[in-house]
């Protein structure tokens, strides 16, 4: 009677978590991608150059990096909860206090929501993987467009606040999203240790995969990131260069591309019943060398806002896929693989937009420093070759 009970009350247990982390990931996309739309206003208040705008996104997700790791060390040890309720909280905490006037006091903030953004990041993650099953790349895709939805309503949000001079009034409101949040996960169920298996098991899942596997998917993981990172955070800079200064179009630039990561994650899961998730992988790198190739060359805001949105499109269901792949082929040990994978993807988080910022001060041009996130999808396209039979399947 009590295991009838236990699975009848689960399911509503898990809709209940799952509506808080797809609220939770919206904000979390306005979080991780707010720097990009606040990068020109940051050059023009204080004066920055390239390699000092680039330091923003650095520090972000160099904070992400150590989040990550502790998120892993927190949930091995006290479940999920604790990293999910302290990142909302720093994530709340860096988006009010963005706007200062101080320097150091903006790059402080900078660094707690990105602190914030990888605590929460891996658990929500490999929770959702775990309960998709056979289907989590369908469910990853979708909890990944409620990131993308906040991201691309970043944007539009900030410029129509700077129009009407209510920036500190938007941020002290996302503050607050990230409050309630907080106060949600407080009380609902997480069976955070529920899919864990005992230790031996889970290593006997790493040999099997081969170690050239694990090392790839490192790749991939860094490499990602560092694309669609270095392509959303430059865009709007790369937009206002093109018109000449800071107009509403350069600020929503940006929104762009996030409109295409968005649109694109929310058609995955149709898509992925008719097509392998290695084609989908292959044509969707193929479509962001593409576009970001189109943007370095384009000459007009229009030109570069449909490249940034077909580039946001090619984006689109990499990075779950890549999620679902960790988590089927390396099982219970996942979670454990998992930390070092998100971990090394905020590395690359913060990699990624300092190298274009660094190669675009060392050149004198932003469309050479550009070629960086164009790199990255070309030697992931080779990466999922290398990896035909993992992928076949």
């Amino acid at each position: 009677m009590s295991e009838q009970n236990s699975t009848v009350s689960e399911g509503p247990r898990h809709r209940n978590l799952l509506t808080l982390l797809f609220a939770g990931f919206v904000l979390s996309g306005v979080a991780t991608t707010i720097v990009g739309p606040m990068l020109p206003i940051f050059i023009q208040r204080w004066s920055l150059d390239d390699g000092q705008a680039g330091l923003f996104s650095s520090i972000q997700f160099l904070a992400a990096l150590g989040g990550t790791i502790v998120s892993s060390i927190v949930a091995s040890w006290w479940g999920y909860r604790p990293a999910l309720v302290v990142g909302y909280a720093l994530m709340g905490g860096g988006l009010a206090a963005l706007n200062s006037y101080s320097h150091a006091t903006a790059l402080t903030a900078t660094a707690a929501f990105g602190l914030g953004y990888g605590l929460i990041t891996p658990g929500s993650n490999l929770f959702v993987a775990q309960l998709g099953g056979a289907k989590s790349a369908s469910l990853l895709n979708l909890l990944n467009f409620s990131w993308g939805a906040g991201a691309m309503a970043c944007s539009p949000l900030i410029a129509v606040a700077l129009k009407r001079n209510g920036l500190p009034i938007l941020l002290e409101g996302f503050a607050i999203c990230g409050g309630f949040i907080v106060l949600g996960l407080l009380f609902v169920s997480i069976d955070g240790q529920k899919h864990e298996k005992d230790q031996s098991s889970a290593n006997a899942a790493i040999p099997s995969i081969g170690m050239h596997v694990t090392i790839a998917m490192a790749a991939m993981f860094f490499i990602y990131v560092a694309m669609e990172n270095g392509i959303g955070i430059w865009s709007a800079e790369y937009a206002k260069r093109l018109a000449h200064g800071i107009t509403s179009m350069t600020t929503l630039a940006p929104m762009f591309f996030y409109a295409g990561l968005t649109s694109g994650r929310a058609a995955a899961p149709l898509v992925l019943r008719l097509h392998s998730e290695r084609k989908i992988v292959l044509g969707a790198l193929c479509l962001a060398a593409g576009a970001t190739a189109l943007l370095i060359a384009s000459r007009s805001l229009p030109i570069a806002t449909a490249a940034v949105f077909l580039a946001g499109l090619g984006c689109a269901s990499i990075y779950p896929i890549y999620i679902a792949w960790l988590s089927r082929w390396y099982g219970p040990s996942a979670k454990i693989i998992g930390g070092v994978l998100f971990a090394l993807a905020s590395l690359g988080g913060s990699a990624g937009p300092g190298l274009v910022g660094a190669v675009s001060q060392f050149s004198g041009n932003l469309r050479v420093g550009l070629l960086v996130p164009f790199a990255c999808a070309i030697v992931m396209i080779w990466l999922v070759l290398l990896l035909r039979r993992q992928t076949a399947a």
